[in-house]
C-alpha cells in the first residue's frame, strides 16, 4: 500500500453478522495507517473483536466538509486511509461522498473494498424486479414534504427501494398506501442478518398490518414499480406542474405549464387540482 501519495480504501463493513466481513476488508483494516469512521466507537468495537489496533477519526454527516481538508493533506502526504461507514457500504445513505469527490478531484486513488449492503442484500431476497431498480435513499422525516416526496415516485416503473428507520415506518407506509394504493406489491426487510432478521412480502397494506405498531430495527422498504397505462408525455406533465406548483401559486404554475408544454390551461388546471389533492392524502 505504499506510494508517493496515499489511497482512501472504501471498505464495507458487517451490516449484522460479523461472518459477513471479507479477508480483504479485514487486511485492509490491518495495514492502513487511519481509519476514518462515522462513529469511532461502533468501528472501535469492530476492530477490537478482530485484533484491530489502527488510529481512528471521526468523519460524521455534520463534520465531514471541516475534516475534508485535513484528510485530503494527510492522503497528500502518503497517509492510506480506510474509510468506513456505521455498517454496510460506504456512501450508500452514509457520510464519505465529499471526500471521495475531492479524491478524485485531487487524483488520489480511490479503491473499493466492496463488501454487504443492505440494499443488495434486500433486493436479491424481496421477490421483487431487480432490473430496474432505483434506490432513493431516506424518505424526508416530516409527513407533509414525506408525502409530496412519495408522489413524485408514485409512477416510478422501477422496483423503488427505500431506507427507513423503526420510528416512522409505519407513518410511512400508511402514506405509501395513500399514494401508491394499498394493493401495490411491496417487501420489507428488517434486521437482516442478525438473529431476527424478517423479511415480510405480500401488498402494502399486509406489510403495514404485520409490522407492528413498534418495529425494531433497520428497515428497507421495496415497492414494485408502477404498471398502469401512463404515457410518457403524462409524467413529465406531472412533474413540470409538481415542479411549477411547490414554487409559484397555483393559476401561475399552471399558465407557465401550458407555455412550456403547449397544452390547454384548462386540461393542465384540472390536471394541478388533482395533484393537489393526492398530494394532501
Amino acid at each position: 500500500m505504499a506510494g508517493a501519495t496515499g489511497t482512501l480504501y472504501v471498505v464495507a463493513t458487517p451490516i449484522g453478522n460479523l461472518h459477513d466481513i471479507s479477508a480483504r476488508a479485514l487486511t485492509t483494516l490491518r495495514t492502513v495507517d487511519l481509519v476514518a469512521a462515522e462513529d469511532t466507537r461502533h468501528t472501535g468495537r469492530l476492530l477490537q473483536h478482530f485484533g484491530i489496533q489502527r488510529p481512528l477519526f471521526a468523519v460524521y454527516e455534520h463534520n465531514e466538509q471541516d475534516q475534508l481538508p485535513q484528510l485530503l493533506q494527510r492522503l497528500r502526504n502518503g497517509t492510506q486511509i480506510a474509510l468506513v461507514s456505521d455498517a454496510g457500504t460506504p456512501l450508500i445513505s452514509d457520510p464519505g461522498f465529499p471526500l471521495v469527490r475531492a479524491c478524485h478531484a485531487a487524483a488520489i486513488p480511490v479503491v473499493p473494498i466492496p463488501g454487504p449492503s443492505a440494499l443488495i442484500a434486500a433486493l436479491s431476497v424481496a421477490g421483487l424486479p431487480t432490473q430496474p431498480c432505483y434506490f432513493a435513499g431516506f424518505p424526508p422525516r416530516k409527513s407533509v414534504a414525506r408525502q409530496a416526496w412519495l408522489a413524485e415516485h408514485q409512477y416510478q416503473t422501477a422496483t423503488l427501494v427505500l431506507y427507513e428507520s423503526a420510528q416512522r415506518v409505519q407513518a410511512c407506509l400508511q402514506d405509501l398506501c395513500d399514494i401508491f394504493g394499498a394493493d401495490r406489491p411491496a417487501a420489507c426487510a428488517r434486521e437482516l442478518t442478525k438473529r431476527f432478521e424478517t423479511i415480510v412480502q405480500g401488498s402494502l397494506l399486509d406489510i403495514l398490518q404485520q409490522i407492528g405498531p413498534q418495529p425494531k430495527g433497520e428497515i428497507v422498504l421495496l415497492i414494485a414499480g408502477d404498471t398502469s397505462e401512463r404515457s410518457t408525455a403524462d409524467l413529465e406533465t406531472d412533474h413540470c406542474l409538481r415542479t411549477l406548483m411547490a414554487e409559484l401559486p397555483l393559476k401561475q404554475a399552471v399558465a407557465l405549464a401550458a407555455k412550456l408544454l403547449t397544452q390547454p390551461k384548462n386540461t393542465l388546471y384540472q390536471r394541478a387540482l388533482t395533484i393537489q389533492q393526492q398530494d394532501r392524502k
